[in-house]
Protein backbone atom coordinates (compact mmCIF):
# COMPACT_ATOMS: atom_id res chain seq x y z
CA UNK A 1 0.00 0.00 0.00
CA UNK A 2 1.32 3.67 -0.62
CA UNK A 3 1.50 5.98 2.11
CA UNK A 4 -0.50 8.98 2.21
CA UNK A 5 3.33 10.61 2.80
CA UNK A 6 4.45 8.80 -0.49
CA UNK A 7 1.26 10.42 -2.65
CA UNK A 8 1.97 13.91 -1.04
CA UNK A 9 5.76 13.57 -1.95
CA UNK A 10 4.97 12.81 -5.12
CA UNK A 11 2.63 15.34 -5.76
CA UNK A 12 4.52 17.86 -4.49
CA UNK A 13 7.54 17.01 -6.28
CA UNK A 14 6.51 16.04 -9.88
CA UNK A 15 6.05 20.03 -10.88
CA UNK A 16 9.62 20.40 -8.94
CA UNK A 17 11.33 18.02 -11.61
CA UNK A 18 9.04 19.47 -14.34
CA UNK A 19 10.81 23.08 -13.47
CA UNK A 20 13.56 21.76 -13.05
CA UNK A 21 13.44 20.18 -16.66
CA UNK A 22 11.98 23.38 -18.28
CA UNK A 23 14.94 25.64 -16.67
CA UNK A 24 17.39 22.96 -18.18
CA UNK A 25 15.92 23.41 -21.46
CA UNK A 26 15.94 26.85 -21.16
CA UNK A 27 19.65 26.78 -20.44
CA UNK A 28 20.86 24.75 -22.73
CA UNK A 29 22.17 24.15 -26.01
CA UNK A 30 21.75 20.55 -27.05
CA UNK A 31 19.58 18.11 -25.21
CA UNK A 32 22.49 15.64 -24.92
CA UNK A 33 26.29 16.42 -25.06
CA UNK A 34 28.09 12.91 -25.54
CA UNK A 35 32.12 12.78 -24.76
CA UNK A 36 33.81 11.00 -26.74
CA UNK A 37 33.17 9.49 -29.94
CA UNK A 38 33.55 5.46 -29.57
CA UNK A 39 31.53 2.68 -30.26
CA UNK A 40 29.36 4.06 -26.48
CA UNK A 41 29.55 7.97 -28.42
CA UNK A 42 28.24 6.87 -31.58
CA UNK A 43 25.72 4.36 -30.98
CA UNK A 44 24.24 6.97 -28.20
CA UNK A 45 23.74 9.62 -30.89
CA UNK A 46 21.78 7.34 -33.10
CA UNK A 47 20.06 6.64 -30.33
CA UNK A 48 19.29 9.99 -29.47
CA UNK A 49 18.25 10.85 -32.81
CA UNK A 50 15.62 8.11 -33.20
CA UNK A 51 14.08 9.45 -30.00
CA UNK A 52 14.08 12.92 -31.31
CA UNK A 53 16.77 14.43 -28.78
CA UNK A 54 19.39 16.67 -30.52
CA UNK A 55 23.04 15.63 -29.20
CA UNK A 56 26.50 16.50 -30.24
CA UNK A 57 29.65 14.69 -30.02
CA UNK A 58 33.07 16.33 -28.62
CA UNK A 59 35.92 13.78 -29.60
CA UNK A 60 39.34 15.04 -28.71
CA UNK A 61 40.65 12.80 -31.64
CA UNK A 62 40.67 13.61 -35.00
CA UNK A 63 39.04 10.90 -36.20
CA UNK A 64 36.12 8.49 -34.97
CA UNK A 65 36.22 5.25 -32.84
CA UNK A 66 38.12 5.62 -30.13
CA UNK A 67 39.89 2.04 -29.36
CA UNK A 68 38.20 0.60 -32.58
CA UNK A 69 40.54 1.73 -35.35
CA UNK A 70 41.82 -0.19 -38.39
CA UNK A 71 45.08 1.55 -39.29
CA UNK A 72 46.16 1.68 -42.99
CA UNK A 73 49.91 3.44 -42.43
CA UNK A 74 52.15 0.13 -43.24
CA UNK A 75 49.82 -0.15 -46.70
CA UNK A 76 48.20 -3.37 -45.38
CA UNK A 77 45.18 -2.46 -42.81
CA UNK A 78 46.01 -4.12 -39.02
CA UNK A 79 42.75 -3.82 -36.45
CA UNK A 80 44.96 -2.17 -33.76
CA UNK A 81 42.28 -2.05 -31.21
CA UNK A 82 38.91 -4.19 -30.94
CA UNK A 83 38.78 -7.24 -33.25
CA UNK A 84 35.93 -9.26 -32.56
CA UNK A 85 31.89 -8.92 -32.85
CA UNK A 86 31.55 -10.81 -29.43
CA UNK A 87 28.59 -12.98 -28.61
CA UNK A 88 27.42 -11.29 -32.64
CA UNK A 89 23.92 -12.98 -31.45
CA UNK A 90 23.16 -9.79 -29.29
CA UNK A 91 25.65 -7.57 -30.63
CA UNK A 92 24.34 -4.41 -31.67
CA UNK A 93 27.38 -3.92 -34.53
CA UNK A 94 26.45 -7.54 -36.31
CA UNK A 95 22.76 -6.51 -37.00
CA UNK A 96 24.43 -2.86 -37.86
CA UNK A 97 27.23 -4.14 -40.20
CA UNK A 98 24.42 -6.20 -41.69
CA UNK A 99 22.17 -2.63 -42.54
CA UNK A 100 25.27 -1.20 -44.00
CA UNK A 101 26.28 -4.35 -45.98
CA UNK A 102 29.42 -4.77 -44.35
CA UNK A 103 30.51 -8.19 -44.51
CA UNK A 104 30.82 -9.73 -41.11
CA UNK A 105 32.24 -13.53 -40.60
CA UNK A 106 32.53 -16.01 -38.18
CA UNK A 107 36.38 -16.08 -36.33
CA UNK A 108 36.00 -20.20 -36.78
CA UNK A 109 38.31 -20.14 -40.37
CA UNK A 110 41.04 -17.63 -38.84
CA UNK A 111 43.63 -20.83 -38.07
CA UNK A 112 46.67 -21.43 -39.46
CA UNK A 113 48.16 -23.83 -36.77
CA UNK A 114 50.28 -22.31 -33.83
CA UNK A 115 54.04 -22.77 -32.38
CA UNK A 116 55.47 -22.14 -28.57
CA UNK A 117 58.96 -20.38 -28.15
CA UNK A 118 60.81 -19.49 -24.70
CA UNK A 119 63.44 -16.88 -25.53
CA UNK A 120 63.32 -17.89 -29.60
CA UNK A 121 63.80 -21.75 -28.43
CA UNK A 122 60.95 -24.30 -29.92
CA UNK A 123 59.59 -25.99 -26.95
CA UNK A 124 59.48 -29.69 -26.77
CA UNK A 125 56.35 -31.76 -27.25
CA UNK A 126 56.71 -32.40 -23.00
CA UNK A 127 56.88 -29.11 -22.23
CA UNK A 128 53.91 -28.10 -24.36
CA UNK A 129 51.77 -30.95 -23.12
CA UNK A 130 52.28 -30.00 -19.04
CA UNK A 131 51.41 -26.24 -20.51
CA UNK A 132 48.17 -27.45 -22.03
CA UNK A 133 46.63 -28.89 -19.18
CA UNK A 134 47.42 -26.10 -16.71
CA UNK A 135 45.82 -23.80 -19.40
CA UNK A 136 43.19 -26.46 -19.70
CA UNK A 137 42.49 -26.51 -15.99
CA UNK A 138 42.09 -23.23 -15.90
CA UNK A 139 39.48 -23.26 -18.47
CA UNK A 140 37.18 -25.81 -16.89
CA UNK A 141 37.33 -23.58 -13.48
CA UNK A 142 35.94 -20.67 -15.80
CA UNK A 143 33.62 -22.23 -17.21
CA UNK A 144 31.73 -23.68 -14.19
CA UNK A 145 29.83 -22.03 -11.60
CA UNK A 146 31.09 -18.19 -10.48
CA UNK A 147 33.49 -18.89 -7.83
CA UNK A 148 32.47 -18.24 -4.13
CA UNK A 149 34.83 -15.45 -3.61
CA UNK A 150 36.05 -12.56 -5.72
CA UNK A 151 39.22 -14.08 -6.24
CA UNK A 152 42.12 -12.85 -8.64
CA UNK A 153 43.22 -14.83 -12.30
CA UNK A 154 46.16 -15.79 -10.11
CA UNK A 155 44.50 -17.13 -6.79
CA UNK A 156 42.38 -19.47 -8.72
CA UNK A 157 44.92 -20.72 -10.72
CA UNK A 158 47.56 -21.74 -7.95
CA UNK A 159 44.49 -23.44 -6.47
CA UNK A 160 43.82 -25.54 -9.54
CA UNK A 161 47.15 -25.68 -11.26
CA UNK A 162 49.77 -24.66 -8.61
CA UNK A 163 52.83 -26.39 -10.63
CA UNK A 164 51.77 -23.99 -13.75
CA UNK A 165 51.39 -20.53 -12.89
CA UNK A 166 51.85 -19.31 -16.35
CA UNK A 167 48.38 -20.52 -17.73
CA UNK A 168 46.55 -17.62 -16.25
CA UNK A 169 49.40 -14.98 -16.70
CA UNK A 170 49.19 -16.80 -20.38
CA UNK A 171 45.32 -16.05 -20.42
CA UNK A 172 45.30 -13.21 -18.78
CA UNK A 173 47.69 -10.74 -20.18
CA UNK A 174 46.76 -11.76 -24.11
CA UNK A 175 43.05 -11.64 -23.44
CA UNK A 176 42.84 -8.52 -21.02
CA UNK A 177 46.17 -7.29 -21.17
CA UNK A 178 47.01 -7.40 -17.46
CA UNK A 179 48.34 -9.67 -14.86
CA UNK A 180 46.46 -12.38 -13.72
CA UNK A 181 47.09 -10.90 -9.90
CA UNK A 182 45.41 -7.87 -10.83
CA UNK A 183 42.00 -9.37 -12.52
CA UNK A 184 38.84 -10.24 -10.67
CA UNK A 185 38.26 -13.73 -12.04
CA UNK A 186 33.92 -13.69 -10.70
CA UNK A 187 34.00 -10.57 -13.29
CA UNK A 188 35.57 -12.27 -16.03
CA UNK A 189 33.26 -15.22 -15.77
CA UNK A 190 30.59 -13.60 -15.88
CA UNK A 191 30.87 -11.98 -19.42
CA UNK A 192 28.72 -12.53 -22.15
CA UNK A 193 29.28 -15.32 -24.57
CA UNK A 194 28.19 -16.63 -27.95
CA UNK A 195 29.70 -16.68 -31.32
CA UNK A 196 32.33 -14.20 -32.28
CA UNK A 197 32.73 -12.45 -36.17
CA UNK A 198 35.26 -10.47 -37.40
CA UNK A 199 35.12 -7.97 -40.26
CA UNK A 200 37.26 -8.21 -43.30
CA UNK A 201 37.10 -4.81 -43.79
CA UNK A 202 37.90 -3.38 -40.59
CA UNK A 203 36.15 -2.86 -37.38
CA UNK A 204 37.30 0.77 -37.20
CA UNK A 205 35.58 1.26 -40.93
CA UNK A 206 32.10 0.29 -39.57
CA UNK A 207 32.27 2.74 -37.22
CA UNK A 208 33.39 5.45 -39.26
CA UNK A 209 30.42 4.57 -41.55
CA UNK A 210 28.23 4.73 -38.87
CA UNK A 211 29.35 7.87 -37.49
CA UNK A 212 28.48 9.56 -41.00
CA UNK A 213 25.99 12.07 -40.89
CA UNK A 214 25.99 12.67 -37.28
CA UNK A 215 26.68 16.13 -35.40
CA UNK A 216 30.57 15.13 -34.16
CA UNK A 217 33.00 17.98 -33.24
CA UNK A 218 36.34 16.50 -33.75
CA UNK A 219 39.79 17.81 -32.01
CA UNK A 220 37.54 19.86 -29.31
CA UNK A 221 38.40 17.82 -26.17
CA UNK A 222 35.98 18.58 -22.93
CA UNK A 223 38.17 19.98 -19.85
CA UNK A 224 35.00 20.59 -17.34
CA UNK A 225 31.86 19.58 -16.99
CA UNK A 226 29.89 22.43 -14.49
CA UNK A 227 26.41 20.54 -13.40
CA UNK A 228 25.65 23.15 -10.34
CA UNK A 229 22.99 25.22 -12.60
CA UNK A 230 19.97 24.17 -14.73
CA UNK A 231 21.84 23.69 -17.70
CA UNK A 232 25.19 21.74 -17.67
CA UNK A 233 28.18 23.79 -18.62
CA UNK A 234 31.45 21.50 -20.60
CA UNK A 235 34.18 23.57 -21.62
CA UNK A 236 35.89 23.21 -24.56
CA UNK A 237 38.71 24.70 -26.55
CA UNK A 238 36.16 25.94 -29.09
CA UNK A 239 34.33 27.48 -26.15
CA UNK A 240 31.68 26.62 -23.60
CA UNK A 241 28.39 24.40 -24.54
CA UNK A 242 25.24 24.18 -22.47
CA UNK A 243 23.45 20.81 -22.41
CA UNK A 244 20.74 19.20 -20.79
CA UNK A 245 22.14 15.94 -20.11
CA UNK A 246 25.67 14.37 -20.58
CA UNK A 247 27.04 10.93 -21.44
CA UNK A 248 30.79 10.41 -20.69
CA UNK A 249 32.58 7.45 -22.68
CA UNK A 250 35.88 8.38 -22.01
CA UNK A 251 37.93 5.52 -20.49
CA UNK A 252 38.09 4.63 -16.50
CA UNK A 253 41.87 5.75 -16.90
CA UNK A 254 41.08 9.09 -18.45
CA UNK A 255 38.33 10.13 -16.06
CA UNK A 256 40.91 8.43 -13.17
CA UNK A 257 43.56 11.05 -14.66
CA UNK A 258 41.85 14.15 -13.84
CA UNK A 259 41.69 15.09 -17.31
CA UNK A 260 37.27 16.17 -16.87
CA UNK A 261 37.14 18.55 -13.81
CA UNK A 262 33.77 18.08 -12.61
CA UNK A 263 31.54 20.49 -10.48
CA UNK A 264 30.73 19.37 -7.96
CA UNK A 265 32.55 16.65 -7.43
CA UNK A 266 31.54 13.34 -8.56
CA UNK A 267 29.77 11.44 -5.72
CA UNK A 268 31.85 9.57 -3.67
CA UNK A 269 30.06 6.02 -4.76
CA UNK A 270 31.41 6.84 -8.46
CA UNK A 271 34.48 7.77 -7.70
CA UNK A 272 34.38 4.53 -5.39
CA UNK A 273 33.44 2.71 -8.82
CA UNK A 274 36.44 4.00 -10.65
CA UNK A 275 38.82 3.21 -7.71
CA UNK A 276 37.72 -0.67 -8.19
CA UNK A 277 38.28 -0.65 -11.88
CA UNK A 278 41.57 -0.86 -13.99
CA UNK A 279 42.78 -1.16 -17.62
CA UNK A 280 44.47 -3.83 -19.14
CA UNK A 281 47.83 -2.40 -21.63
CA UNK A 282 46.80 -5.09 -24.26
CA UNK A 283 49.27 -3.80 -27.18
CA UNK A 284 49.84 -4.66 -30.98
CA UNK A 285 53.01 -3.97 -32.99
CA UNK A 286 52.36 -4.52 -36.43
CA UNK A 287 55.91 -5.38 -38.99
CA UNK A 288 55.75 -5.00 -42.70
CA UNK A 289 57.79 -7.57 -44.53
CA UNK A 290 58.73 -8.35 -48.12
CA UNK A 291 58.49 -10.97 -50.48
CA UNK A 292 58.58 -13.99 -48.23
CA UNK A 293 56.28 -15.82 -46.33
CA UNK A 294 58.57 -17.73 -43.88
CA UNK A 295 56.89 -20.53 -44.72
CA UNK A 296 53.97 -19.96 -42.21
CA UNK A 297 50.40 -19.93 -43.54
CA UNK A 298 47.76 -17.04 -42.40
CA UNK A 299 46.70 -16.60 -38.81
CA UNK A 300 49.27 -19.01 -37.63
CA UNK A 301 50.27 -18.05 -34.04
CA UNK A 302 53.98 -17.97 -32.44
CA UNK A 303 54.34 -17.36 -28.58
CA UNK A 304 57.14 -16.48 -27.24
CA UNK A 305 57.95 -15.95 -23.67
CA UNK A 306 61.80 -15.32 -21.93
CA UNK A 307 60.46 -14.65 -18.23
CA UNK A 308 57.42 -14.31 -16.38
CA UNK A 309 54.96 -11.47 -18.08
CA UNK A 310 56.52 -10.50 -21.54
CA UNK A 311 54.59 -13.43 -23.43
CA UNK A 312 54.13 -12.45 -27.09
CA UNK A 313 51.62 -13.62 -29.70
CA UNK A 314 53.17 -13.38 -33.64
CA UNK A 315 50.48 -13.11 -35.96
CA UNK A 316 51.22 -14.09 -39.25
CA UNK A 317 49.73 -12.73 -42.13
CA UNK A 318 45.91 -11.74 -41.35
CA UNK A 319 43.53 -11.60 -43.68
CA UNK A 320 46.55 -13.18 -46.51
CA UNK A 321 48.36 -9.29 -46.19
CA UNK A 322 52.21 -8.60 -45.70
CA UNK A 323 52.36 -8.28 -41.65
CA UNK A 324 53.02 -10.20 -38.80
CA UNK A 325 50.86 -7.95 -35.53
CA UNK A 326 52.43 -8.77 -32.26
CA UNK A 327 50.09 -9.27 -29.24
CA UNK A 328 51.38 -8.53 -25.82
CA UNK A 329 50.11 -7.03 -22.16
CA UNK A 330 50.35 -6.56 -18.77
CA UNK A 331 53.82 -4.41 -17.43
CA UNK A 332 55.69 -5.86 -20.02
CA UNK A 333 53.42 -3.72 -22.82
CA UNK A 334 53.61 -0.49 -20.98
CA UNK A 335 57.21 -0.67 -20.80
CA UNK A 336 57.08 -1.36 -24.37
CA UNK A 337 54.93 1.16 -25.61
CA UNK A 338 56.64 4.18 -23.32
CA UNK A 339 60.23 3.42 -25.44
CA UNK A 340 57.94 5.24 -28.60
CA UNK A 341 56.90 3.57 -31.77
CA UNK A 342 60.64 3.31 -33.06
CA UNK A 343 62.67 1.66 -30.18
CA UNK A 344 59.22 -0.63 -29.61
CA UNK A 345 59.34 -1.40 -33.45
CA UNK A 346 62.80 -2.62 -32.88
CA UNK A 347 62.60 -4.38 -29.78
CA UNK A 348 59.75 -6.26 -31.44
CA UNK A 349 61.39 -7.21 -34.52
CA UNK A 350 64.65 -8.74 -32.49
CA UNK A 351 62.38 -11.12 -30.64
CA UNK A 352 60.77 -12.33 -34.00
CA UNK A 353 64.26 -12.75 -34.93
CA UNK A 354 65.30 -14.93 -32.98
CA UNK A 355 62.52 -17.19 -33.94
CA UNK A 356 62.77 -16.83 -37.74
CA UNK A 357 66.47 -15.76 -38.04
CA UNK A 358 68.36 -12.86 -39.53
CA UNK A 359 66.88 -13.71 -42.87
CA UNK A 360 63.51 -11.95 -41.02
CA UNK A 361 65.62 -8.80 -40.64
CA UNK A 362 66.90 -8.29 -44.18
CA UNK A 363 63.05 -8.40 -45.20
CA UNK A 364 61.83 -6.51 -42.68
CA UNK A 365 60.10 -2.83 -43.89
CA UNK A 366 58.51 -1.21 -41.80
CA UNK A 367 56.34 -1.15 -38.22
CA UNK A 368 53.59 0.08 -36.41
CA UNK A 369 52.88 0.47 -32.59
CA UNK A 370 49.23 0.69 -30.93
CA UNK A 371 50.02 1.05 -27.72
CA UNK A 372 47.13 2.34 -26.03
CA UNK A 373 48.66 2.47 -22.72
CA UNK A 374 50.67 5.29 -23.66
CA UNK A 375 48.05 6.99 -25.36
CA UNK A 376 46.89 9.86 -23.13
CA UNK A 377 43.34 9.70 -24.88
CA UNK A 378 42.85 6.18 -23.47
CA UNK A 379 45.72 4.92 -20.63
CA UNK A 380 44.63 1.20 -21.33
CA UNK A 381 43.29 -1.24 -24.05
CA UNK A 382 39.90 -1.68 -21.80
CA UNK A 383 39.02 -2.08 -18.49
CA UNK A 384 39.32 -4.96 -15.83
CA UNK A 385 37.83 -5.04 -12.29
CA UNK A 386 40.23 -5.30 -9.70
CA UNK A 387 39.77 -8.59 -7.25
CA UNK A 388 37.07 -8.23 -5.04
CA UNK A 389 35.50 -5.58 -7.10
CA UNK A 390 33.70 -6.99 -9.67
CA UNK A 391 29.93 -4.76 -8.44
CA UNK A 392 31.81 -1.74 -9.15
CA UNK A 393 31.12 -1.93 -12.82
CA UNK A 394 27.12 -1.64 -11.82
CA UNK A 395 27.85 1.24 -9.41
CA UNK A 396 29.53 3.11 -12.83
CA UNK A 397 26.65 3.18 -14.28
CA UNK A 398 24.21 4.97 -12.18
CA UNK A 399 23.46 8.30 -12.88
CA UNK A 400 25.09 10.90 -11.43
CA UNK A 401 22.08 13.50 -10.08
CA UNK A 402 20.11 12.27 -13.17
CA UNK A 403 22.35 14.76 -15.28
CA UNK A 404 25.63 12.59 -16.19
CA UNK A 405 25.85 9.08 -17.20
CA UNK A 406 28.84 7.44 -17.60
CA UNK A 407 28.43 4.83 -20.42
CA UNK A 408 30.95 3.03 -22.07
CA UNK A 409 32.76 -0.66 -21.79
CA UNK A 410 33.53 -0.50 -18.46
CA UNK A 411 29.70 0.37 -17.33
CA UNK A 412 28.90 -2.70 -19.84
CA UNK A 413 28.31 -5.81 -17.27
CA UNK A 414 27.74 -8.61 -19.04
CA UNK A 415 29.08 -6.65 -22.22
CA UNK A 416 32.61 -4.78 -20.34
CA UNK A 417 35.47 -4.74 -22.10
CA UNK A 418 33.84 -4.74 -25.90
CA UNK A 419 32.81 -2.34 -28.61
CA UNK A 420 29.33 -4.30 -28.29
CA UNK A 421 28.79 -3.69 -24.84
CA UNK A 422 30.14 -0.12 -25.02
CA UNK A 423 27.26 0.48 -28.12
CA UNK A 424 24.61 -1.54 -25.06
CA UNK A 425 25.70 1.32 -22.17
CA UNK A 426 25.20 4.15 -24.70
CA UNK A 427 21.82 2.90 -26.11
CA UNK A 428 20.80 2.01 -21.93
CA UNK A 429 21.84 6.13 -20.97
CA UNK A 430 19.84 7.25 -23.84
CA UNK A 431 16.82 5.07 -22.93
CA UNK A 432 17.17 6.71 -19.14
CA UNK A 433 17.35 10.35 -20.49
CA UNK A 434 14.77 10.33 -22.39
CA UNK A 435 12.80 9.52 -19.20
CA UNK A 436 14.28 12.42 -17.42
CA UNK A 437 13.97 14.88 -20.43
Amino acid sequence: MISRRAVLAGTLSAPFVANIAARAQGAADIDVAIIGAGAAGIHAARQARAAGLTARIFEARSRVGGRVFTDTSLGSDFEAGAFYIHWAETNPWAEIAKSLQIEAISDSGLWGGFDVFSNGRRLTGEERSRRRGGFWRLANVLDGEPTAMDMSFGEAARRVSPDQPDAASGMTLLSLGEDADRVSIRDYQRLDSGEDLVLPGGYGRLLARYAEGLDIALATPVTAVDYTGPGIRLETPRGTVRARAVIVTVSVNVLKSGAIRFTPELPAGTRRALEGLGMGALTKLALRFEATKFGQTPWTQFFDSSRPGDLVNFEFWPWGNDLVVAHFGGDYARGVAAMGEAAAVDHMLARLVAILGEDARKAFRGGRLAGWSADPLALGCYSIAKPGEADQRDALAQPVANRLWFAGEASAGAGSMTAGGAALAGARAIAMIRKVL
